[in-house]
């Protein structure tokens, strides 16, 4: 499936949220920051779910495509 980079992006954008939520150890800062993150995460699920739709495709297949693209990316040259 080819995935926009308009979804890579999303979606990197929530992971790094998550990673900065993970760092966290004072519950004020966790609890802004956890926010953030919902927010970044509820901005790439739309996006993922719009495409979905736009192009006919199955939203779950979707999401798992992007998700891997961005956890797992190929090496370059492949």
């Amino acid at each position: 499936m080819d995935i926009p980079d308009s979804l890579i992006d999303l979606q990197r954008a929530a992971d790094a949220e998550w990673a900065r939520l993970a760092e966290l150890t004072d519950n004020d800062e966790r609890e802004a920051q956890r926010l953030v993150w919902f927010e970044a995460g509820a901005r790439a699920q739309a996006a993922v779910t719009e495409w979905a739709r736009e192009h006919e495709k199955n939203r779950y297949k979707v999401e798992k495509a992007v998700r891997e693209a961005v956890r797992h990316p190929e090496p370059k040259g492949e």
